[in-house]
């Protein structure tokens, strides 16, 4: 999920009355709910696509749970101890309490992956263990109504606390409420991603039902396997080839060896196809993201290989 999600979490668990357990809970709840987008900095060393076979794994799995919050609380906990030595610790923080700091940092950071999990771009829970792909095809990558559900909650929560009202009761309410929606819409994608389709049955094929942005109660059910991929659009329950300009799949072995960006794109895609460029060459693309706004985000252009077109049919 995008990052104002997480932090809204982070920031809800804190209203919901863990942030009077120690000083800079508030902090170490909203960073370690971001925490392990620190993957993140791939972007100064890795070219092209190529973070898209290094995001969403090591900082994402079982030791970054544990580490990242420990790390997490000792900066916190030496931040309030050098405050106190300059005089500049504010009379008003709660005392700091080290395996406070460490618990509530590690409740946050695992709601980060729990939140990753849930839409269909994929998350390596298991990683270094396990290199697998999980998909929870539940939620956009953004959605708005939990920004409003989450946002409010906390809004609300803190204008009560201001006020001397009751607070923690909003945040924990909203929360639930979130986890029903949640719920929701894992029902509505589990039953739209095992219905029937008019498309060519292929022995290993897979379904993903892609939750719709803004309309998350929609689904754009993807099907088929490797480079044939079927949609269903939403609007007309009609199935449709997802890209009539296919080229054959190339010979992968020989192109990747020296294709840092192919390797990546490879072991990210759930839904490869090949796509014929304009000056007859491959291009490498994912189902999942072929809208016109994301798909050249999501692809690997390959120059030196000739489209060999298949069939529109």
């Amino acid at each position: 999920m995008d990052n104002l999600t997480h932090s809204l979490v982070g920031a809800l668990i804190g209203q919901a009355g863990l942030k009077k357990k120690t000083g800079l809970a508030m902090p170490a709840l909203i960073i370690g709910a971001n925490l392990p987008d620190v993957d993140a900095a791939c972007f100064f060393w890795l070219d092209g696509v190529e973070h898209l076979g290094f995001r969403r794994g090591i900082t994402h799995g079982p030791i970054a749970w544990l580490l990242l919050p420990l790390v997490l609380a000792v900066l916190l906990y030496g931040f309030d101890h050098w405050q106190a030595k300059r005089g500049t610790r504010p009379k008003e923080r709660l005392p700091v309490n080290f395996k406070w700091l460490y618990l509530l940092s590690f409740i946050a950071c695992l709601t980060h992956p729990a939140l990753d999990w849930l839409n269909v771009y994929g998350i390596r829970l298991l990683e270094p263990f396990s290199s697998r792909w999980f998909y929870g095809d539940t939620l956009f990558i953004i959605d708005v109504w939990l920004w409003a559900l989450l946002g409010f909650a906390t809004w609300f929560s803190l204008r009560r606390e201001k006020r001397g009202g009751e607070w923690k009761r909003p945040a924990r309410g909203a929360m639930a409420v979130a986890l029903v929606y949640i719920g929701l819409n894992g029902a509505i994608s589990s039953f739209a991603g095992t219905g029937r389709y008019d498309a060519p049955y292929l022995p290993g094929q897979i379904a993903i039902a892609s939750p719709m942005p803004l309309l998350s109660w929609k689904r754009e059910v993807i099907v088929g396997i490797e480079n044939d991929w079927w949609v269903k659009d939403p609007k007309t329950f009609k199935m449709e080839r997802i890209i009539r300009d296919r080229c054959a799949w190339p010979d992968m072995r020989r192109l990747r060896k020296d294709n840092g960006e192919l390797g990546a794109f490879l072991f990210w895609s759930r839904a490869p196809f090949a796509e014929r460029a304009p000056d007859g060459s491959v291009i490498l693309r994912d189902a999942r993201f072929y809208d016109p706004r994301a798909r050249d985000r999501f692809s690997v252009a390959l120059p030196d290989v000739k489209c060999e077109e298949l069939p529109a049919n």
